[in-house]
């Protein structure tokens, strides 16, 4: 399947477009403009499937399943994870911070819930094979952790480039049993990953499920990856009342595909499916105003939010900021594209916001105005993966580190007193990677680099003896 598509075309018919009537008409999976279903016919029996079971069983908990899903996500996950009031931070800024900390969760970040969710979903579909794309590798990891722990095959398509950048996640996976198959085309990164993983299963859809890592794709995934995902939000509201008795001011989180901005803001963001209004106020059963909660999505700003159409490259992943409407992984939704609709090259310092498009829901939260998109470039998300490690003792993600960034241009009186940021994950898979670019750069923030000089550490290694070593 490929993702070079112009912005009138799909990867097969839409059927939120298909039928009789107009193209706003209520359709499941559809968020204004954007969703849809843009698939090839051989996939289309899958998404059907699939789109029948989250109905059943997600949406309407047949069989007990979202009970059991509860379950699980706190015995084997380990939630609820803690909602930590960042004293240095707050002292930092005009505003009283707050960390939402899925970096706790097993496996050290917010996607074991959706990958948990999906992998016991496939049990109750009666599949087998479990395949699975990834960036960063921590979807990677959650899906083969839970694949592990539900007794199901698993494969993962992984980027050669993000291999390379996250050589201890690719371990992790394999730790866990699972078979992770390099993607060389294109840059070697989530958008190769993803259409390789989809080509698996469209010729594989009798026994496998695709856990889709993101709020991306063909409808129900984004739907589906949001729903699992959602227990962030509804943690954050419930542990909001229970710390300062009132819903949070304003909630931030880093913005790639998606999936844990649309975790931590679900809660708060109203009705977007179906065209409804973004505005609205969500489930308020306590009566509390959710509509007046601030959402802000911190995109990879990258080194440049310009674009190089005559490379083939946007030297960002600001999909939300600079992209347009176009199709890619069977949904219509903002990506960077040059004029002529072909799929740019995105680029960040982190693997995970690394992808040229985005989750369409979001996308079209950001269009009402319910969301608002900001970016941050490599540099200061470099910075303040240094801070958050220093300051308060929590080496973040470095797509998490773009969101503790954005707080230096926070208007106070735009985020309100009390700020929410989701620590998507933590930084142990970074870490290689932050040395590396560290090293590049001459940043006040960063520890002094001299020991990791190779000819000192050669020169000084001669010079220790076994007494030296047994200390």
């Amino acid at each position: 399947m490929s993702e070079r598509r112009s912005r009138s075309e799909g990867t097969g018919r839409s059927r939120s477009e298909s039928g009789s009537g107009s193209s706003t008409a209520r359709r499941p999976g559809t968020y204004g403009d954007y969703g849809g279903q843009y698939v090839p016919e051989a996939l289309m029996p899958a998404i059907t499937e699939l789109d029948d079971a989250y109905e059943r069983y997600v949406r309407s908990n047949a069989g007990g399943f979202m009970d059991e899903f509860a379950s699980r996500i706190a015995d084997f996950g380990g939630r609820p994870t803690p909602l930590q009031y960042a004293e240095e931070l707050s002292d930092r800024y005009d505003f009283d911070v707050y960390l939402k900390r899925e970096d706790l969760l097993h496996g050290g970040a917010h996607k074991l819930n959706n990958a948990l969710g999906q992998c016991l979903l496939a049990k109750y579909m009666g599949k087998e094979r479990i395949v699975a794309e990834t960036g960063a590798g921590q979807h990677g990891t959650a899906t083969a952790m839970a694949a592990a722990h539900l007794g199901l095959d698993c494969e993962i398509y992984m980027g050669t480039r993000d291999i390379r950048r996250q050589r201890p996640n690719v371990f992790r996976m394999r730790l866990n049993g699972a078979e992770v198959n390099p993607v060389t085309a294109g840059r070697g990164t989530l958008k190769e990953a993803i259409s390789e993983t989809m080509r698996d299963w469209a010729t594989t859809v009798e026994d496998t499920h695709y856990v889709i890592g993101s709020v991306v794709g063909p409808h129900p995934f984004p739907a589906m990856v949001r729903d699992f995902q959602r227990v962030i939000a509804d943690e954050i509201r419930e542990q909001s009342e229970e710390k300062f008795d009132s819903l949070p001011s304003s909630v931030v989180a880093c913005a790639g595909g998606g999936s844990n901005t649309m975790g931590a803001f679900a809660a708060f963001a109203g009705d977007a499916e179906n065209g409804d209004a973004a505005t609205d106020t969500a489930d308020t059963a306590d009566g509390a105003d959710t509509s007046a909660v601030g959402l802000f999505a911190v995109e990879a700003g990258g080194s440049s939010l310009s674009v190089d159409e005559d490379r083939g490259v946007a030297p960002n992943s600001a999909s939300l900021s600079t992209g347009s409407e176009g199709v890619l992984h069977g949904a219509r939704t903002k990506l960077l594209q040059d004029g002529h609709g072909q799929i740019m090259e995105s680029h960040s310092i982190s693997s995970g916001l690394d992808y040229a498009g985005v989750g369409p829901e979001l996308a079209h939260l950001v269009d009402t105005g319910r969301v608002q998109a900001v970016s941050v470039d490599d540099d200061r998300a470099l910075e303040a993966f240094h801070r958050l490690s220093q300051n308060e003792g929590i080496i973040p993600a470095l797509e998490t580190a773009h969101a503790i960034a954005w707080l230096d241009d926070a208007d106070p009186e735009a985020v309100g007193d009390r700020v929410v940021v989701n620590v998507s994950g933590r930084g142990d898979k970074d870490l290689e990677s932050a040395l590396e670019e560290t090293a590049k750069r001459d940043l006040d923030i960063a520890p002094d680099m001299d020991v990791f000089d190779a000819e000192a550490m050669t020169n000084g290694s001669s010079d220790i003896d076994v007494e030296d070593e047994s200390r």
